[in-house]
């Protein structure tokens, strides 16, 4: 969205602290110069002036895949089945594709809403100080979904699949009326095949998920619904497994590299198929280094695989500063043509952990700089879009984070893609420490589909499990470990321990790294007892801020912002990171939490509903602890920021605590042109003074070898006169997927930002849509979604999707009794959507039938069938006419259907597709229409209004050459 006021870059960064919109950079020439700042700055995010650049869309592995996230209908709240009574409706429920109430195909779901994926249902629903606090107090409950789905003809034979990226939390999935699959995790994925259920043409498909979310993994906000993306896969006959290319490079002990690859394969055909893989590596630029094959031989229904391996001569290396990427292009081949295809991003890198000097990236010792993270995001729940996934990464990357453990669970696909190519290490974790065959599935699933991932450099399969320092937990591990190496055997597994490290037999004794969850006074003596165990923190610091407060007030529940206030558990952030960076057997650290996160609000419970250990809040504003941090980690670009604001009245006179948050080697600080102090900075502890507040211009000034480098001020602001809205991007993809997040705060008559604005804004959108909306405030009650929010400690949150339909503008406005409002608007760039599948209405089909026995005389359309007589009358469905039993040219078809709401309040249409034979319809005893030939024609007939289920009678004459019958598809219309 184009600002109103003037942005200006810095050298590399814009060097801002928490009071006023006021940056400066210094020349090469150590000259300091004046550069203007576009806003929020103060309290929002240290990055560029708002770019022009789209988000990079995930990477595409699999070109067959149509995405299938649009107009699902979706129900809120459990629907009970029905109570099948009686011996006819026992029998044929217990039959496939019979299934009954919400998860019938035929169910009326007419009354339920529309919804678009991702979808959380969790972060629609009221704060309930009765419901769960780890869960956010918000009632998760149960849900439905239903989708109809059209398929070509032309995709008859061919191998269809779903996949559900992600469901929470437990669910079952109907497909044409038929379980297909139970899952009982939140965050793996589902894959099912459903060809040999597939339907085509007119006669629609029926996808059913019920979600259980009553169901808890976890002790944080775990959302509900499907909240990741669904695909549909179409392939050919011949097919390359989902997840099915394995393709980790490897560096021989000569130093040569090369790409060894196995293609897991499939074949739904009668008979065993030749055929062969061709795969090619693509460098950087797009060039095709080496292209090899191997041939396979593909059994009718199981599995085949075929293996080859690439030659590459002095690859470029992925690391955290060059992520350097190679694309491999796999392609199935049957005479000599591709018949299905995969692209994956592969890099080439070492990793090595070494139990003296921690872990090494490209035979380079590196220190681990990481946070952990859940998964959810303000406004939004965890149906997190994938452009504000690559805004929250990014954000990382600006503190200086190098490492992402998600904690605790599989993170979806296309936010590893972004790991992969913004430069990140990922722990990726296991959710549940279980070694049945349910979950060791999982465990599998996990390391299957992610072994390929240059981004991924550790596998823990548990987090602070009671069992750790047992023998059931040792074993445990150990069956854990073994099915993770046998399918990688190039990266480390380990666990996240709090205790039993020292027990005789625990599971550091099963794990190739041990992780540590804030032991830091452990460290040395496990170090000194396990020489050759190598060790990181998988877990540390927990201490408590509330962004933009800098007083504590627990009965208000504000924590202060100076890192003072640790759990009992924990550390400060400046006591955790220097137990690791002090120690370099110690791999690293990893933060709790790189943001906050909805529910698990310690050290409070109600009213406060989210948490208080980000690094930046739940909105990605950062809060002290980003600049420390980042002050701390990033050695490169002189930095310095002052903490805190300087809006104090009534203070005056009074010692306010000035931090400067600065990796230079010393700092002055000025107060309106007069000296406080100067002092070396310990970039550990940081500098600070106490200083006697009075209003004006707060300014350090930072210097190495004695030159200044870096200077950092705020400023006393006046009160708020005028709004302001600053977008991340000044263009957006109109794909209707594209989000961005812009930055809501107020400033003063000269521009400034106001830090201690605390007031209730409006918002309107035209040309999109507001998705989501929040201000980091942890005890805020106010609903994420909507057109209000009140701007907390200076700033608030808007999440605007971009409407599809081509070029245009989006255009966001804001306003508050008393300011000035602000509008703000992008470019809506004309982009083409990815591949989806189109909408389809589920029409009532009616498509079981009984059959009578011929007869040779007209029969009654009053012939009654006894309830437990399952034998006698055959079951046909509609578009295939079944030969008459015995003699005779009179036949009669029945069904019974319960219609659509419209059609029972208004009345309808039934259609009789290629309805073969002379005959007559009759509906509940009634004659509807009659039909004077035999050859197939279509009939329509009226459809009375009514309640409950209706009974449809056809009889029919046979000509005596062709059987009379249902050639098409019967349905009704309202």
């Amino acid at each position: 969205m184009t600002d109103a006021h003037e942005t200006g870059r810095l050298n590399r960064r814009h060097f801002l602290g928490s009071g006023t919109a006021i940056g400066v950079a210094l020349a090469a020439d150590g000259v300091a110069q004046a550069a203007p700042v576009r806003a929020p700055a103060i309290g929002a995010l240290p990055m560029p002036a708002t770019r022009d650049d789209l988000p990079l869309r995930a990477t595409v592995e699999d070109p067959s895949r149509l995405l299938l996230d649009r107009s699902w209908r979706f129900h809120i709240g459990d629907i009970p089945m029905p109570e099948i009574r009686g011996h006819g409706w026992s029998y044929n429920s217990a039959k496939a594709g019979q299934a009954q109430g919400a998860a019938a195909m035929q169910y009326d779901d007419s009354d339920w809403s529309e919804v678009d994926l991702p979808h959380d249902w969790a972060s629609t629903m009221p704060f309930e100080e009765s419901a769960n606090v780890s869960q956010g107090y918000r009632r998760r409950g149960f849900g439905w979904y239903r989708r109809a789905l059209r398929l070509d003809p032309a995709d008859r034979g061919r191998y269809l699949e779903l996949q559900f990226g992600g469901i929470a939390t437990n669910a079952t999935i109907w497909f044409n009326g038929s379980i297909v699959a139970h899952n009982w995790s939140g965050y793996n994925s589902v894959y099912v095949d459903i060809t040999d259920l597939a339907r085509f043409g007119d006669d629609l498909n029926s996808i059913v998920v019920r979600v259980d979310a009553q169901t808890m993994e976890g002790w944080w906000y775990e959302g509900a619904g499907l909240y990741r993306h669904v695909w549909l896969a179409k392939r050919d006959a011949t097919y390359i497994a989902t997840d099915g290319i394995h393709a980790d490079p490897r560096r021989a002990a000569d130093g040569t590299w090369s790409v060894p690859v196995t293609a897991t394969l499939g074949n739904i055909g009668k008979i065993p198929a030749e055929a062969s893989i061709e795969v090619s590596l693509i460098d950087p630029d797009g060039r095709t280094i080496t292209t090899q094959t191997a041939a396979a031989r593909l059994p009718s229904l199981k599995p085949g695989s075929a293996t080859l391996t690439i030659p590459v001569p002095a690859p470029l290396l992925w690391s955290i500063d060059a992520p350097t990427l190679y694309t491999l292009r796999t392609r199935l081949m049957r005479g000599g043509k591709p018949v299905d295809e995969r692209t994956l991003r592969i890099g080439f890198r070492t990793l090595r952990f070494d139990a003296a000097t921690g872990f090494h990236l490209n035979d380079r010792p590196l220190k681990i700089k990481g946070t952990c993270n859940h998964q959810d995001h303000a406004g939004v729940g965890v149906a997190v879009p994938d452009a504000l996934w690559d805004w929250r990464l990014r954000r990382l990357k600006d503190l200086g984070c190098n490492a992402i453990r998600f904690a605790h669970s599989a993170i979806a696909t296309e936010v590893l893609d972004a790991c992969d190519r913004l430069g990140f290490l990922v722990m990726s974790e296991n959710r549940n420490f279980n070694t049945s065959p349910d979950y060791m599935d999982q465990l599998e699933w996990l390391v299957r589909r992610d072994r390929n991932r240059p981004s991924v450099f550790m596998w823990s399969v548990f987090n602070e499990e009671p069992m750790q320092g047992t023998p059931a937990g040792y074993e445990m591990v150990r069956r854990m470990s073994v099915a993770v190496k046998a399918l990688d055997d190039s990266r480390p597994v380990t666990a996240a321990m709090n205790s039993g490290m020292f027990a005789p037999v625990n599971v550091s004794q099963a794990v190739d790294v041990v992780g540590f969850n804030y032991q830091r006074d452990q460290y040395d003596r496990f170090h000194a007892a396990n020489p050759t165990l190598p060790l990181t923190s998988s877990e540390d610091t927990s201490s408590f801020m509330t962004r933009g407060a800098w007083e504590t007030d627990r009965a208000a529940h504000v924590m202060a912002s100076y890192d003072e206030e640790p759990a009992d558990w924990g550390s400060t952030h400046r006591e955790g990171w220097k137990s690791v960076a002090e120690r370099p057997f110690v791999a690293g650290t990893f933060v709790w939490t790189g943001f906050d996160y909805h529910g698990e609000p310690t050290p409070f419970e109600w009213p406060s509903a989210g948490s208080y250990f980000g690094i930046m809040d739940l909105c990605g504003f950062p809060k002290m602890a980003f600049y420390l941090h980042r002050a701390q980690w990033v050695d490169d670009v002189p930095l310095l920021d002052l903490m805190p604001h300087w809006n104090w009245p009534g203070r005056e006179g009074q010692a306010i605590k000035v931090m400067a948050l600065t990796n230079v080697e010393s700092v002055r600080l000025m107060l309106n042109g007069g000296l406080i102090g100067e002092q070396k900075v310990d970039r550990y502890t940081m500098p600070s003074w106490q200083v006697p507040y009075a209003p004006g211009r707060l300014e350090a000034i930072g210097y190495r070898g004695g030159r200044e480098v870096a200077r950092s001020v705020v400023e006393t602001t006046g009160a708020p006169v005028a709004l302001r809205i600053t977008p991340d991007r000044r263009a957006m993809a109109a794909d209707g997927e594209d989000v961005q997040p812009c930055t809501i705060d107020a400033v003063d008559a000269r521009g400034r930002h106001v830090p201690t604005a605390n007031l209730d804004v409006t918002f309107a959108v035209s040309g999109g849509a507001i998705i989501g909306l929040g201000n980091g405030d942890p005890v805020s009650h106010e609903a994420e979604q909507g057109n209000r929010r009140r701007l907390f400690n200076g700033l608030a949150q808007v999440i605007v999707r971009a409407g599809g339909g081509g070029a245009g503008t989006v255009k966001l406005s804001a306003s508050a009794a008393g300011l000035r409002p602000a509008t703000s608007t992008v470019r809506r760039l004309a982009t083409p959507a990815r591949p989806s599948v189109a909408p389809a209405r589920m029409t009532l089909t009616v498509q079981d039938w009984r059959q009578s026995p011929a007869a040779t005389a007209k029969p009654s359309p009053d012939i009654v069938l006894a309830d437990n007589d399952m034998n006698s009358w055959l079951y046909v469905r509609a578009g295939e006419i079944q030969p008459p039993q015995g003699s005779g040219r009179w036949t009669v078809l029945r069904a019974k259907l319960t219609p659509h709401r419209g059609t029972r309040e208004r009345g309808g249409t039934i259609v009789f597709k290629d309805l073969v034979g002379r005959g007559e319809i009759w509906i509940d005893g009634k004659r509807a229409a009659t039909k004077p030939d035999f050859a197939a024609t279509t009939l329509r007939a009226a459809f009375p209004p009514g309640p409950g289920e209706r009974i449809v009678t056809l009889l029919l004459e046979s000509d005596g050459t062709v059987a009379s019958g249902l050639g098409g598809l019967v349905f009704v219309e309202d």
